[in-house]
This record gives C-alpha cells, structure tokens and sequence, in this order.
C-alpha cells in the first residue's frame, strides 16, 4: 500500500502509485525530450515503499494493523524516520553507472539519482559546506536503512520488468545527449566547464526533480480527489488560443481612438500582433507608461503560443496590485461564464507554508493553467529556493510564454541567477521571454558577463520605434525639488494640499509605510474623508482593488482626490491624477510614479489646449534607518542623473545612463553574494549552483573522466530568499475575507481537499503577507490564530485590522463577530 484515501479508505497500492506518477512524469518530462528518464524517476522515486518496514508503518498509521498485531509499529514514533527515497535512488545509480567509457552513465545516473533521493527534501547537496561528498554518501547508505534488495525482490515484477528495460544505454544516450547540448564535454574533461555550463546542468536536474514532484503530489491529491483528475484532463490540450484570440481581436476592434495616447496604443498593439509569427527567443516591449502594455503583450503572447504550440502565458510582475488589475482585465477580455475550465490564475499569496503539511501538499499551487499571473517573488522561489513547495512548479516554465511585467523591479542580487535560468528555458525548453517596462533595464549589458547575462538580438524589440513613442507620449514634466536638509512632515503636508487645492487630485507616492501613515494622519484635518485615501500592502489585495475602484470613479467624474501611498500604486497601475509628487528613489521608480500622472493625456491649459503634468521629486528630511539598499543605491543614482543635462529624464537615453551608474555601482551584489559567517567562506549562490570554486572535495578516480557535479543545492537553498525577508501570508478579516476564514476553521478533523483547494484560492484576496518580525509581534499580542492546528495557516483577529491602514499590531477596530 501507498497510500489510503481518507474519505472511504480505499488502498491505493505502490504498484500503482509508481506506474500513476511514471505516466505522468514522463508527460512532464516529455517538454525538454526526456520523456524516459521522467518515467524512470517516476516509476522509482518510492520504490523504498515495498519495504516491510514501511509497510509495517504505513498500515500501522492508518488503522490497518492494530496494537495487537505482530508487525504493529508506533506509526508516530517512526513519522520522517523510514527512508523510501534512497532504495529507487541506489537502484538506478547501481545499473546506469557502469555505461559510457568516460563516466557518461555515472554523470546521467548521479541526475536522475539525485532526484529521486530529493523528492521529498528539495534537491540534496552533491557537496556540503564542510567538503562531505554528501551524495556519494546517500548512495553507500547501508543495506539496513535503505531496503533496496529486499525491495528489489519484493517489488511487482512487471515493474522490474520496466525500470530494467528503462535503465539501459539507450537512456544513458538520451540523456547524456541533451547534456551535450549543455555543455562542451571534451573541453570540460581537459580544462573544466564554464559557470554557464555548470549551472546548466544543475538547472536540468532542477528540472526534472519538479517533473517528479509535481507527478507525485498531483497524483496523491487525484487519488484523494477523483474529482481533480476530470478537472486537469478539462484544461490538458483545450488551451484553445484561436478562441481567446477571436474574444481579444473582437473587444480590441470595438476600442476608438479618443486622442493621440489612443493612437500610440493602437499603433504599439498592432505591432506586437504582426511580430508574434517570429522565432522564439528574448523579447523586450519597452512602451512608455500608459501605452496599453497590458493589451499589447496579451496581444503578442497569445498569437505566438498559437503560432507555436505553447502551453500556457504566464505573467510575472512585481506587485499584487497590478496582478489583480491586470487579472481582471484579461478575464473581461476572453472568459465567458460558458467556458468549461477558467483561463486566468492569481497566484500571489504565501498562505501556503514552507513546512508542508499532507494537506498543503493536496492543495499546493501548480500553475496549471492557460493564463497564469504571479510574482517575481513566487516565480525566484520556483526557480531557487529549497523544499518542494515552489520547484513543482518549474517543468511549467516550459513551452510557455512568460511575460516579466516591469522587469527593471527584479532583485539586483538575483540578476546572474535570473539570466541564467531565463536562457535556459528560452535556449532548451521552448520558452519565450518578454522583457516589458519603460524602464528598461541593460540586462544584455552587464559588467559580468561570464557570469550570466540575457541574450537579446537587437531587433527583439516589439514596441517599434523605441524614441519617437516616448516622445509622442511624453505628458509630464520632472520637477526636481530636492533640497539640502530634505522635507519635513509639515512641508510635505503643505506641498501635497497645496496640489491638492489646485489641480483637484494629487498623488504623493513615499519609500515607508511608516511616511504614508504619517502624511495621511496630517491631511486629515483638512481633508473630507471621501477624497482621501490610503494604500500599502497592510491591506488585503481584495481591500486594495476596493479602494482602486472608487478613485478611479472619483477621478473619472472629476470629483477631489487625494492618495498618499507606498510605491505599490507606481507600477502598471491603471490611473491617472493631475499631479503626483514622489519621494525620491531609482530614477526607474521616479519614471514610474510619472506614468500615474496625466496618463491619458486629459489636462488642458486655460485656453484649452493640452498641457503636461507635473511631477514633484522631494527628498524627505528623514527615512527609516536600514532602508533596503536597492532604495539607498538608486537614489544616489537618480541625484547623479537629475544634477546633469537631459532634455527628458523619462527618455530612454537618461534611463540607460541611470541603469549603466546603476549596475557598474552594484555588480558586486549580482551573483548574491554570501559571507564567510553564513556558508564558513565567501561565496555566492551562483557559485553553489555552478562551479562550487572553493570546494576541496573530489570524488575519487575521476582523471580524464566527465566530472560529476558538486553543486551545493540544498546550501545554497537554504541561503536563498527573493527578497530579504520572507514573507508568510495571513487572511484578514476584511469582506468576505470573514466568512472564509469561518468556513477555513470549520473543516475540523472531517478534512475535504476539494473545499480547502478552493477556499484557499480564494483567500488570496483576502491575505496579507507579513514580514517575520511583523509576524511575530503579532502573535505575541495574540492577534494570530492558526485555522487548525497543524495545518500552518494563519488568519487576523478583526480588531487588528483598520478600514485606512490594513494590518495593525495594535487594536484598530472594534469587535464584530467570528464564529469560530
């Protein structure tokens, strides 16, 4: 037995469960050609299960065995202690080491080793911190943990039968011929591989492991949940992209030219329309903000996954703000309520936890979908970080078209890490790249280039005519205002009322939630508290879009508005105010906040002839101490760009001398670099994932043969984070955020997947994801409480959340009702 199905207690056996999660493996992993070592690894990743041991344990756990019986076992005792990944891994690396006369079949076996021995850790390191050839070890585990030869003897002979057949020569070339696609080998026996090369074949490992996992956890959740079997066989092969372009082209020729803005967009979307029959490979749209990205890369996107059989677009962008608009805006565009399966998911919360539990495993997210938008953040910790939460995802990335929205936010310590995978997919999985901002940063020019940089050919522009777009949609004009000694709170108050009363609406974007809070409690006084607003990320997605729609109203109708907001408003967000005003930070954030002012090129002078915003870069006179450096960094960059003579500082040309200061200032950080106290040496995760130089380990008997790897995977995982600190996700009681949490805490010990899978997609909108130090304060003041015991999802007590500021460690509101 492999598992036993909580509902009716029906037994799925390991026989089963292997040929289940082979089958889909091997359709995973058939993506990148590999369909044989994908069902190899399937079929072998819980061999150890046919141990007497674990079957003593599993049926002992379930209630099959008694305290009566012979072979009963303290099922709780032994939970995580019985090892069923290593007997498959030792298996597969004992039969395929021995072909290929320089190591071939040593290299493809430590692959397709390692995955199986990672399933249900992430992927182990090759070499440790301390030098340990840690997977030369999980291979000489003794006979007495592992099982592998009484499992080889217990084991279903039709099932020895196939890895036999499998675990041949033939896949050894299989293999080994995509690794050559890889890597140079003759030049890597003599003189050693390139970084490049290195991580390459680490990222494929990466990859399969999430072909597995993937398999593994779908399978377990479809044998529980019969019913997810008839829903993923609905969206297999009915990505019907003829269908959702006919709805797009349908909408998009109803739209009319109001004005010249209007007519850029059409022009930009017509042009990304007739480039999408091109090759695939690395795009950049670099459209002015309000150019109509969104349309226009939808655009693209999906006449190119027609063009070439792509499975799926996904959208990855910075804030959760601009994943709900633009979500929205793709439904309104091609879903119907008669579609038999929803075209677009909103992946952006971190309800579910690291530490996985057998529910989370059931429910965690996979990305299958048509139309996927998610983070930057949730798209780095599918490609990087540890566990087997996010790598499942991975083998999604493939044959698909990934749209980076506002791709100058990505992290600058993960810019090596980021091109190197980006190239991996575009060169080796069927992958298209489009790089989307105004902003558009010289990831194709870095100062180390050995180490990764994006390959972009100079006619990969989709917009057209880069300049003349900026310069036909210039509405605003820059107005430095920095001082010597900054701005107080007062001044800052004065200057944003002062807009306010004379243009009607004024948006003041800042660097703190500490700052927007400040300012707003200062313009309450003079403001009625239906002009003035808020935002941050204290607040729920589903608050946020709330308060989205009444500005937009507001502003539409020329009624007052007032905002004061974090830079979560600056980028991609769909509105438009007569004046904004921005603390000061990277010239590409000051280029954003101006696209949230006169976007659709609406103010007029006395005499009624169009007329340019304004927008206002102050420099308050204090900010948190130990402000993010990529704020730091790229405030000093954006003063050294303002003190010279630029004709536009929104223009391509000052944005390229903005990020050329920007990047040569901070190569050093690109790799992200790690400390002798965080690893016991100075190193980087780039390093880990390739080359590993500094390690002093070597795996005996290799001269003149192909190296096998000595990446530090699971090290280099653990150091990983997208951003500084890690967020987890907390559903607040915010609107309908209330009654999920109710029903979340009602399922009790009756668990029904199907109704947890849902409610959890639907408590994205409703989640906040706090940073541990915020996290922790909370709960000490006892305003977290977990929905069940065990399960790692946390929701807010309702008095801890405010109307104006969201999240909030000190009593805000007063006590409603939970029936909990």
């Amino acid at each position: 037995m492999a598992h036993k199905r909580q509902t009716d207690g029906a037994d799925q056996s390991v026989y089963e469960h292997l040929q289940e999660v082979g089958d889909l493996a091997e359709e995973f992993a058939r993506k990148i050609g590999l369909e044989g070592a994908g069902r190899l690894i399937g079929l072998l990743h819980d061999f150890g299960k046919y141990s007497s041991q674990f079957q003593n344990y599993i049926k002992s756990a379930t209630g099959d065995y008694d305290r009566d019986d012979d072979d009963y076992v303290d099922a709780v005792s032994l939970k995580g202690k019985i090892d069923h990944s290593s007997a498959g891994a030792q298996w597969l690396w004992k039969k395929m080491r021995v072909f290929g006369g320089a190591g071939q079949g040593e290299l493809c076996g430590q692959i397709l080793a390692l995955c199986i021995a990672s399933h249900h850790s992430g992927l182990i390191d090759c070499v440790d911190r301390n030098d340990r050839l840690v997977f030369s070890e999980r291979m000489a585990k003794p006979e007495a943990k592992t099982h592998v030869s009484e499992c080889d003897a217990s084991a279903d002979k039709e099932l020895i039968e196939q890895i036999k057949a499998l675990a041949d020569v033939g896949l050894v070339k299989e293999l080994f011929g995509k690794l050559q696609n890889l890597a140079d080998f003759d030049r890597g026996r003599r003189e050693g591989f390139t970084i490049a090369e290195h991580f390459r074949i680490g990222f494929l490992t990466r990859f399969l492991l999430s072909c597995l996992i993937d398999a593994d956890r779908l399978n377990s959740a479809e044998f529980e949940m019969p019913e997810r079997v008839v829903e993923r066989e609905a969206r297999v092969g009915n990505q019907s992209w003829p269908i959702a372009i006919g709805r797009l082209e349908e909408k998009l020729a109803l739209l009319s030219a109001r004005n010249h803005v209007d007519e850029l967009r059409s022009e930009i979307s017509e042009n990304c329309r007739s480039r999408a029959a091109g090759k695939q490979g690395i795009y950049t749209l670099t459209v002015p903000t309000g150019g109509g990205k969104t349309y226009a890369s939808l655009r693209y996107a999906l006449h190119h996954a027609q063009n070439h059989g792509l499975d799926r677009i996904i959208y990855i962008i910075p804030y959760t703000s601009i994943i709900e608009q633009n979500a929205q805006a793709i439904r309104d565009l091609i879903e119907r309520d008669s579609d038999d399966f929803p075209w677009v998911l909103e992946h952006h919360s971190n309800l579910e936890p690291e530490q996985q539990t057998w529910q989370s495993k059931l429910v965690s997210e996979n990305w299958d979908a048509p139309i996927v938008l998610t983070t930057m953040v949730q798209f780095l910790e599918t490609l990087f970080s540890g566990g087997t939460r996010s790598v499942r995802r991975l083998h999604q990335l493939a044959n698909t078209v990934l749209v980076f929205d506002e791709i100058q936010t990505l992290p600058v310590n993960c810019v090596h890490l980021f091109c190197n995978a980006v190239n991996f997919l575009v060169d080796h999985c069927r992958t298209t790249a489009v790089l989307c901002t105004a902003t558009q940063p010289l990831l194709n020019q870095l100062r180390n280039p050995d180490q990764g940089q994006l390959v972009i050919p100079d006619d990969n522009e989709l917009a057209g005519n880069v300049a003349e777009s900026f310069e036909a949609l210039s509405r605003v004009n820059i107005d430095n205002a920095c001082k010597p000694g900054g701005w107080s709170l007062n001044e800052v108050s004065e200057l944003i009322m002062e807009q306010y009363q004379i243009v009607g609406s004024c948006l003041l974007i800042v660097n703190t939630k500490a700052w927007a809070k400040s300012v707003y409690e200062a313009c309450k006084e003079h403001v009625g508290s239906e002009a003035l607003f808020h935002l941050s990320t204290n607040q729920c997605p589903a608050h946020r879009k709330q308060m989205f729609g009444v500005i937009r109203s507001r502003l539409d109708e020329g009624l007052p508005v007032l905002c004061v907001s974090t830079q979560l408003i600056e980028a991609g967000v769909d509105i438009d105010f007569a004046c904004v005003i921005r603390f000061v930070a990277g010239l590409d954030s000051i280029a954003q906040a101006a696209g949230r002012c006169n976007r659709n090129g609406r103010l007029k002078d006395d005499a009624g002839n169009l007329r340019k915003g304004h927008v206002y870069v102050v420099n308050p006179d204090h900010e948190t101490t130990g402000m993010l450096e990529d704020i730091q960094v790229g405030k000093e960059m954006a003063h050294r760009v303002l003190s010279e003579a630029h004709d536009d500082f929104l223009a391509p040309a000052a944005m390229n001398r903005y990020f050329e200061y920007y990047f040569f200032n901070r190569a050093g950080e690109m790799a992200y670099p790690l400390t002798a106290k965080q690893v016991g040496r100075e190193t980087s995760i780039l390093n880990l994932l390739s080359a590993n130089c500094g390690c002093n380990a070597e795996y005996p008997g290799r001269a003149g043969r192909i190296p096998l790897m000595k990446h530090s995977f699971q090290e280099a995982a653990r150091q990983f984070k997208a951003i500084d600190a890690p967020t987890e996700g907390v559903i607040v009681p915010y609107g309908e955020g209330i009654a999920l949490i109710n029903d979340l805490c009602g399922i009790g010990k009756e668990f029904d997947p199907g109704t947890y899978y849902r409610r959890l997609r639907d408590a994205q909108q409703f989640s906040v994801n706090l940073f541990p130090n915020v996290f922790t304060k909370l709960r000490e003041v006892g305003a977290l409480h977990e929905i069940q015991e065990g399960y790692g999802i946390y929701y807010l007590k309702e008095e801890h959340y405010s109307e104006a500021f969201g999240v909030s460690a000190e009593v805000v509101a007063s006590h409603s009702f939970l029936s909990v």
